[in-house]
């Protein structure tokens, strides 16, 4: 089955930048955006884990 994938543009803090630039450092994950799919992916597969991850309020940049 091919891959469908998209480019898009998102607004990321500078601290979750360099924390995504660590995670695909540390875990030999090829870039930041494969990082990103990899918490996606991650959210996807958990859906009991759904509320605490969209609903739960974590501002760490304000």
């Amino acid at each position: 089955m091919p891959q469908d994938r998209h480019t898009i543009e998102i607004e990321l803090k500078s601290y979750q930048i360099e924390y995504l630039e660590a995670m695909a450092s540390k875990y030999a994950i090829p870039d930041t955006g494969k990082a990103i799919r990899c918490l996606i992916d991650h959210a996807k597969s958990e859906p009991d884990q759904e509320r605490a991850i969209f609903e739960v309020i974590r501002c760490l940049g304000c």
